[in-house]
């Protein structure tokens, strides 16, 4: 029997949040005695107006600091400790309680290029002074691709993440202000400081990838003609709350941005189980967040996740909630058991491959999960496991949250492979306009390299200090399979 297993990897964008708690019933006394400050996501029945819910939360000693009536949900802050009790009856479908920690993303090393030393601007990608060292653009061919189109400035990608960078001499003009904002507590903040990097650059490595400017610069992104907007939904202790998520998928919706890339959980369960009471309203809340942004016409694109865990069987999960330091054993899971958001609905799943092509050794994967599949790195391969190779992960822009400056660095993960696949699509609906979130999700499929299983028990890293077979996986399916989806995206494919 397979355990459930969260590996924490350079650049894992693995984050954060509580549990939900369904009630019901009558409406309760709030309680006198104060408790701490509590944050919770309030749902009024689906297709309601949340008056009534706003009615009880105000009954009940809560305040709204965020309403979502486009999906009928409420943020809410209250010191009773009796809250989600006192809340439950009419126009309350369910509560949950957003309070507990996840795990926080490592960010990797930085590679510093001084400014001065760049080479003259030109259309090449090729001729960025640090081109040389990106395997992963060549390997989906973005030289031909943007000699064929470059991306349109029409296409807006909302990076929800732990902000961008403004400073970046390989963003600053890449972004798009007017749509950027905070989303931390739920609450926008649309303020430029508000947007930027605090204590994680992980979400400038990601705009990097997608949108890092053609400029004599440092590194090539894969669509330098689109704009990026910074959507920050991870907050200064490197966590990702539902009330931010639900925030930043109904900013970017409501926003004309037309692609969002997310790399990150969205609990501190490695699986949120629609059939838990204590789950549901956590699913319910990002479903329809999701729902509506599909709805507006932005497609979500999703990491996997770094667990080489097999997410189309999934069977025991001993290792959740990664805010407890004692986690509880779950077992019989079900395919009602989602990673968040990348098993969502209407959300492109991405794995990760590393420089051969073939899975990295981390990469979650599952046979009619994975849609495609992308760079993410592999720092192992080369050892097989006795140690890192720095030059085989993913190199974009950094920003030293410590010192305050800019750079460019390393990472992996299939939070390196989301952005891969999000570049790709924003170039695919630069070169052909108006396609519909479906249709360009059926396009990126369709125009990806197929990749056939390997032979076997596939595991690159046997010598791991893990153990000899604890990246042990095995591939199933045909020209579209459990390890690449429809195959590795391909960027000359979308455009030419």
């Amino acid at each position: 029997m397979k355990n459930l297993r969260r590996k924490t990897l350079a650049a894992a964008s693995a984050v954060t949040l509580g549990v939900g708690l369904a009630v019901a019933g009558g409406l309760a006394p709030a309680a006198s005695a104060a408790g701490p400050d509590a944050t919770f996501l309030v749902l009024a029945p689906q297709g309601a107006t949340t008056a009534k819910a706003a009615a009880r939360v105000a009954a009940a000693n809560g305040t709204v600091v965020a309403k979502y009536d486009q999906i009928g949900v409420l943020v809410v802050r209250s010191t009773n400790p009796d809250f989600a009790t006192a809340v439950a009856g009419a126009g309350v479908e369910s509560v949950a309680s957003t309070a507990g920690l996840g795990s926080a993303l490592d960010e990797s090393e930085t590679v510093e290029v001084a400014t001065a030393d760049a080479a003259a601007i030109t259309a090449d990608p090729t001729k960025e002074p640090l081109y040389g060292q990106q395997w992963d653009m060549d390997m989906i061919h973005l030289p031909q691709a943007q000699a064929v189109n470059a991306g349109s400035p029409n296409v807006v990608v909302g990076v929800l993440d732990s902000g961008i960078s403004s400073t970046h001499p390989d963003l600053a003009t890449q972004i798009a202000k007017d749509k950027s904002t905070s989303c931390i507590g739920g609450v926008t903040d649309t303020t430029e400081a508000a947007w930027n990097p605090t204590t994680s650059d992980h979400g400038t490595h990601v705009a990097g990838t997608i949108a890092a400017a053609v400029n004599g610069v440092g590194v090539a992104g894969i669509a330098p003609g689109v704009k990026v907007a910074a959507v920050k939904v991870v907050n200064d202790d490197g966590y990702i709350y539902p009330e931010a998520a639900v925030c930043g998928f109904l900013w970017a919706a409501d926003h004309g941005m037309q692609l969002t890339n997310n790399s990150y959980y969205i609990d501190p369960w490695e699986l949120n189980c629609r059939n838990d009471a204590r789950q549901r309203p956590v699913w319910q809340a990002v479903q329809r967040a999701i729902r509506y942004s599909n709805s507006k016409g932005v497609l979500n694109v999703a990491s996997a996740g770094n667990s080489n865990y097999d997410l189309a069987h999934k069977i025991t999960d001993t290792a959740s909630p990664d805010n407890s330091d004692t986690p509880e054993v779950r077992e019989n899971l079900t395919n009602a058991c989602l990673d968040l958001p990348a098993e969502a609905p209407g959300v492109v799943t991405v794995g990760a491959v590393g420089p051969t092509g073939e899975k990295s050794y981390y990469s979650s994967y599952g046979q009619g999960v994975i849609d495609v599949t992308a760079p993410g790195g592999d720092t192992r391969f080369r050892t097989q496991g006795v140690r890192s190779t720095l030059t085989d992960g993913i190199l974009s822009t950094t920003f030293n949250t410590a010192t305050k400056t800019n750079g460019w660095g390393y990472k992996q993960g299939t939070s390196m492979s989301g952005p891969h696949a999000t570049g790709v699509a924003a170039l695919a609906l630069s070169a052909h306009p108006g396609m519909s979130p479906g249709q360009l999700a059926s396009f990126l499929e369709r125009t990806s390299v197929t990749k056939s299983c390997p032979q076997g028990v596939y595991n690159p890293v046997p010598l791991s200090a893990a153990g000899p077979h604890a990246y042990d996986a095995t591939c199933s399916g045909g020209a579209r399979n459990g390890f690449y989806g429809a195959g590795i995206v391909d960027a000359y494919n979308v455009v030419k």
